[in-house]
């Protein structure tokens, strides 16, 4: 069932959970959907997010009236998609092998191999003709079958939970060392995105001072999951103690990074800015709250789920005025080996 023509594209299944998702945002938060509001709305170039961002649009219903059914999308490719602009990112880890040292070791390791040996015997295939990278394959269309047609694919029955285990975390390990903690490159390219966003809670802020109407009161951003995971490195979310290795897959058991629980399909990351009228502080009248895929996150700075606006921007002072992306980006003059540089 899977076609070339496939490629790329936004499956039902993530037409119907964008509409759904849309849905579930205006009920929650009816104030900012209300008809006549302003709907800013920026993806990326990708087909799948167009359609993603389309997919939202229409989850909203004919009775949202923002300007017409037709909301202009921007695409804005050096937000949604940074890390193609970072050449730093890009020389140094998206094109260098060396830079995934750690994935290429665990697929050769112990944990691996007793996969393959399982899937090969299960197959009656010697297990010299399977490799780590086709295992994945059989397992990730196992997956895809679940996630997008809702049946229980003949490759599911290769493997047990430990196996899938094993299989989720060489996925985790590729996303930590490409996406995530592994190289600071990989969440620092993301500074632009994250100071854009504050330059649009600025922008709310300043405009609720002076009594005028919010200009953009209502910001949907469509990107991957690749925009989103360096962001939320950045903001030092899923962090664990030691960095993910080829050696030590038992001890990170219950790990924090999981891609599969911070990046799902249609993940999302939204940002509330509340204007609060009864406060005994001028600095508390402007609040923030911070939701992963719906769930309320605690703020670093203060463990807690909603944050003076001051207070969160005091926290990320050093992101918001000394993340440079273009500095950040620039790859180094002199003659150095990649992995030095990382």
């Amino acid at each position: 069932w899977y076609e070339e023509s496939l490629d790329g594209r936004l499956a039902p299944q993530g037409r119907r959970d964008m509409e759904q998702l849309a849905r579930r945002m205006a009920a929650r938060f009816p104030a900012l959907f209300a008809a006549r509001r302003r709907l800013a709305l920026a993806s990326s170039s990708k087909h799948r997010c167009l359609q993603s961002g389309a997919a939202f649009r229409r989850g909203l219903g004919p009775t949202l009236d923002f300007g017409g059914d037709e909301v202009e999308v921007e695409v804005n490719d050096s937000l949604m998609r940074f890390f193609d602009h970072c050449a730093k990112f890009v020389a140094l880890v998206e094109e260098n092998d060396a830079a995934m040292c750690q994935v290429n070791a665990f697929k050769q390791g112990p944990e691996m191999k007793k996969v393959l040996e399982k899937v090969a015997s299960a197959l009656c295939l010697p297990v010299e003709e399977l490799n780590a990278d086709l295992v994945q394959v059989a397992f990730l269309t196992c997956s895809y079958e679940l996630a997008i047609k809702n049946v229980t694919s003949p490759w599911c029955s290769l493997f047990s939970e430990e196996d899938a285990k094993v299989l989720e975390y060489l996925n985790d390990l590729k996303q930590y060392w490409k996406r995530g903690y592994g190289y600071d490159i990989n969440s620092r390219s993301s500074c632009i995105l994250f100071q854009d966003i504050f330059q649009h809670l600025d922008k709310a802020v300043e405009e609720s001072k002076s009594s005028k109407p919010i200009s953009s009161p209502l910001i949907v951003q469509v990107g991957h999951a690749e925009t989103l995971q360096p962001l939320l490195a950045l903001m030092g979310y899923f962090k664990d103690d030691e960095p993910l290795l080829a050696d030590n897959y038992a001890r990170h058991a219950q790990r924090k990074f999981r891609s599969g629980r911070i990046v799902p399909y249609a993940a999302n990351l939204v940002f509330v800015l509340y204007h609060c009228d009864h406060v005994n502080a001028s600095q508390e009248e402007y609040q923030v709250q911070l939701l992963l895929n719906e769930q309320l996150m605690a703020f670093h700075h203060s463990n807690e789920t909603i944050s003076t606006y001051a207070d969160l921007k005091e926290y990320y002072k050093d992101l918001l005025e000394n993340c440079h992306f273009k500095e950040e980006c620039e790859l180094p003059k002199v003659n150095i080996t990649a992995v030095d540089e990382l």
